[in-house]
């Protein structure tokens, strides 16, 4: 069996027999390319673990060659090769992050001993990783068992992240182990909303930040002090998420990191509504009903974004000029980007981006979809390559260079489901699949949170029996007839509008220009 595979370019591809049969010896496994476009090509169809690469090659150079595999291969180390000590050639290919580089000529044992620093660093890091978390792995035991404060469960949800992305990248044996604790930390993190959620609603036993709270907490202070601030968000945007993006931003702003909780029901028609209100839904309902659909009419609750924000503004007696914008597609981002300057006029931006909202629906719909986003790693990769080459990170790359503040955040989050409770509902009841409201509901109480008194929990009652009722953990509503083709269906996809911590404790981000 071979230990690895790696990839060599160059274009005097006859004087590498050699190191081939040296290589193969060792146990290892060697391709050769003899020019870089047939490398780029090379590394669409086949993994490698390390890449050589010759600087100086006719046609592409090694420089132009590196450019391309950082978006064919970004993850795999690339070891230069060159004739030339020319310090500029070097400090460019560093730049570049390059895993290492040589100076011709080189002799097999020098290439041994490239390849073992770099290989062997990685197996010396997983190790580490693993010995470590299994370290931790009782006290974020007793964590879970015992944490009783919003401010707890957040420290606690960032290191359970943390060991998530840790993990990951490694392949690590330990990541089914963190997974179980996972489960089990949303199993008492649902024990822990059922017992305090409606007191949050009365105001009583600490509550955290909750989204009516969000823009006077983020966005007031601000204006108040005459500061021009962009408020993005991202709909249906997790923790984990924008840890993924995160290292993008730090040339460019400072971030203060912060989660608040998304109220219930974690879907964008009552969180986001609540959030550009500052209001619980039901006061919404009564306060603005012409800017409120019950749950059961078909119009989109959300086409009132903007008069809300204003109607808040007029509340807290601010009057900024602002500009709200809804973007759907890169299309309608690029225009945004474009007419930037006629913005600057404006003291308060409101953007919302649904890429990952839509994302989250397509993985139902698309087998692409699920093919690209096999596991939590691969959702938050698919997340990083679209936020890395999307009009938004041009825009705050521009919100940056002009000196200018932003908040960047969402409305819920969202947890991969698994399993199907099943649930008896009337032809009004909604079809959101973590949350049901109706009037005629049949369910397994003990297997969810029920609301029965929706109006103590802030949310609208359009008749007098209504009542809510919310899937926790990785669970998802499905009605009996057609049972089996539904939860195939479904298993695996994210949803959101329950309790989980993936939904309810999201992050919102304060990016301070450099």
């Amino acid at each position: 069996m071979h230990k690895a595979q790696f990839l060599w370019v160059d274009d005097e591809i006859d004087l590498l027999k050699p190191y081939v049969l040296f290589l193969e010896e060792k146990g290892y496994r060697m391709e050769c390319a003899n020019n870089g476009h047939d490398a780029i090509e090379k590394t669409r169809q086949k993994n490698f673990d390390m890449i050589f690469l010759d600087e100086h090659m006719p046609g592409l150079s090694g420089l132009e060659t590196l450019n391309h595999l950082h978006d064919t291969a970004p993850n795999v180390p690339v070891v230069m090769v060159t004739k030339s000590e020319d310090e500029g050639i070097m400090e460019c290919a560093i730049g570049k992050k390059i895993a290492d580089y040589l100076i011709k000529p080189v002799n097999p044992n020098q290439v041994l001993l490239t390849i073992k620093k770099i290989l062997d660093k990685k197996e010396l890091v997983s190790g580490a990783v693993t010995v470590t978390y299994r370290q931790e792995f009782s006290r974020l035991n007793e964590e879970i068992e015992t944490c009783c404060s919003a401010e707890e469960w957040t420290s606690l949800y960032r290191k359970l992240i943390y060991w998530e992305l840790e993990l990951h990248p490694a392949e690590n044996p330990m990541r089914e182990l963190l997974a179980s604790q996972k489960m089990e930390a949303n199993s008492a993190f649902a024990r822990f909303i059922r017992k305090n959620y409606s007191r949050w609603m009365r105001g009583d036993g600490d509550p955290p930040l909750l989204s009516p709270s969000l823009f006077e907490k983020a966005v007031f202070p601000f204006l108040s002090k005459g500061e021009k601030l962009f408020f993005i968000l991202i709909d249906n945007f997790r923790l984990d998420q924008w840890y993924a993006v995160k290292d993008l931003l730090s040339d460019h702003f400072n971030s203060q990191e912060d989660i608040y909780f998304s109220i219930l029901p974690t879907v964008t028609s009552y969180a986001r509504n609540s959030i550009f209100s500052g209001l619980m839904p039901r006061k919404i309902a009564m306060e603005f009903p012409e800017l409120w659909v019950d749950d059961n009419e078909e119009e989109n609750k959300n086409q009132q974004e903007e008069s809300l924000i204003r109607a808040q503004l007029q509340r807290k007696k601010l009057s900024p000029l602002f500009s709200y914008q809804k973007v759907n597609s890169n299309k309608e981002a690029t225009e945004l980007f474009n007419r930037f300057a006629d913005l600057e006029k404006h003291d308060l931006h409101v953007w919302v981006f649904n890429f990952i909202d839509m994302l989250s629906h397509a993985r139902t719909d698309s087998k692409m979809i699920r093919e690209l986003t096999t596991d939590e790693a691969a959702y938050r990769t698919l997340t990083r390559s679209w936020f890395l080459h999307s009009p938004l990170y041009q825009l705050l790359k521009t919100i940056a260079a002009k000196g200018y503040r932003a908040v960047f955040t969402t409305d819920h989050g969202s947890i991969r489901v698994k399993n199907g409770l099943k649930v008896i509902g009337d032809k009004e009841t909604n079809t959101n699949l973590r949350y049901k409201v109706g009037k005629n509901l049949g369910y397994e109480s003990r297997k969810l949170f029920e609301m029965l008194h929706p109006e103590d929990f802030g949310l609208p009652t359009p008749f007098m029996s209504t009542r809510y009722i919310f899937a926790t953990q990785n669970d998802f509503f499905v009605y009996p007839n057609n049972y089996n083709q539904h939860v195939s269906l479904y298993t695996q996809s994210y949803q959101h509008g329950g309790i989980s911590m993936e939904e309810m404790m999201v992050p919102f981000i304060t990016l301070n220009p450099k």
